[in-house]
């Protein structure tokens, strides 16, 4: 028989998935993939149920609802000073994967670059290559994620045609500085090409610092394709509702690929998102706090427990290396040690590389219930006493 598509064909199952499978068939605690275990505000949660009995529940407008487009626009303005066309500048779309492939397909072309930044979410590698692009590999690298300049002007050509940048970033959870993304965006205007913005974890950034739009830098505001989550914002991932902020010219052919893969999303979600976006800073600061908390409850005991924690400064991932304990193989087999004997699941790092990446780091999430987490780590001190 004649070979099916070459890019898909044979591609693993994603690590978050196998981890998955792997703590249920262990009956583990899953802090591998990246879900809260409770779902996110109730008066939301009754807005969508409402809006479903009362319908309509036919297909919505391509683009939106006009409530959940204003509420883009007007959030970008709100948080970033953004001034945003929501008519002309803003898509809802079936989540934020569905809206980087939108943007990817949209966009690229086979013989165009794209820059990705390692470690990388695990779709884009595979959506950069079903669109025919030849991908180029920035390493960011552990303890501390810095983004060398040197290493990033290299990977920019005159066949580059976007940049993907995750801010805040998974599974790093760094977020990045100031003069790291002027230079993202110098390089961009230098290079005449575009950025694609994956920045779903935007409202989870700790301690003081605030998120900044690669959008708002000079002479990005029409390169810049800004992508969110209400599922990360609101901790409703099932909903699957993401959007997408980008220039008239650049949302055109965006919006034709969205046509033909989702064409819409269940217009009781949509607005019941469009309420969620629209409540008071009191929302966006409890929110950001409650995670702050968890993500200070895992870390000091990990620390203790001889786990190299590094620094979190945003999402809800921590990273930590395990090369300071009594474990002599690579982060894939320590998970699997991990789920099987510690009823606990994580996810190894080097997952997350096109490339080859580090082998001795594992990501645990912590937007779980607080008994929860607590039970995972007195599960974990007491599996590593066995590792003595």
């Amino acid at each position: 028989m004649k070979p099916t598509n070459s890019v898909f064909t044979g591609l693993e199952t994603t690590v978050f998935e196998r981890m998955s499978r792997l703590a249920i068939a262990h009956q583990a605690i899953n802090l591998g993939q990246g879900f809260p275990d409770v779902d996110g505000p109730q008066d939301l949660r009754q807005v969508a149920a409402d809006t479903l009995m009362e319908g309509p529940n036919q297909y919505p407008p391509m683009l939106g609802v006009p409530e959940l487009r204003q509420a883009v626009a007007d959030n970008n303005k709100r948080f970033y000073n953004l001034d945003v066309d929501w008519q002309t500048e803003v898509m809802v779309t079936s989540g934020a994967t569905e809206a980087l492939a939108d943007t990817i397909f949209a966009l690229v072309e086979p013989g165009d670059e794209i820059i990705l930044i390692e470690p990388l979410y695990d779709c884009y590698l595979s959506l950069a290559q079903r669109a025919g692009a030849t991908p180029v590999f920035v390493k960011v690298t552990p303890p501390n994620w810095e983004l060398r300049e040197e290493e990033l002007r290299k990977a920019f050509s005159s066949k580059t045609k976007a940049i993907l940048l995750n801010n805040p970033m998974n599974p790093s959870a760094k977020v990045f500085t100031t003069q790291e993304l002027r230079l993202i965006a110098d390089l961009c205007i230098e290079h005449d090409c575009y950025a694609i913005c994956d920045e779903v974890y935007e409202h989870i950034v700790f301690d003081g610092e605030k998120h900044h739009p690669l959008m708002t830098f000079q002479g990005m505001r029409e390169r810049c394709i800004r992508i969110g989550s209400a599922g990360k914002t609101f901790s409703l991932t099932g909903w699957k509702v993401g959007y997408i902020t980008a220039a008239p010219n650049l949302l055109e052919p965006i919006a034709k690929a969205h046509q033909f893969i989702t064409f819409t999303t269940p217009p009781n979600l949509q607005k019941a998102v469009a309420c969620g976006l629209n409540k008071a800073d009191d929302y966006y600061i409890n929110f950001e706090g409650e995670l702050k908390a968890k993500r200070d409850l895992i870390s000091k005991p990990l620390q203790e427990m001889g786990f190299n924690v590094l620094p979190c400064e945003g999402t809800y991932f921590v990273t930590c290396d395990f090369s300071t304990l009594s474990f002599t193989g690579d982060d894939v087999e320590f998970c699997q040690k991990m789920v099987e004997e510690a009823g606990v699941a994580a996810v190894p790092i080097s997952a997350f590389y096109g490339t080859q990446g580090p082998k001795t780091f594992v990501r645990f999430c912590f937007c779980k219930k607080n008994s929860v987490l607590e039970e995972a780590l007195g599960r974990l001190q007491k599996w590593l006493g066995t590792l003595a």
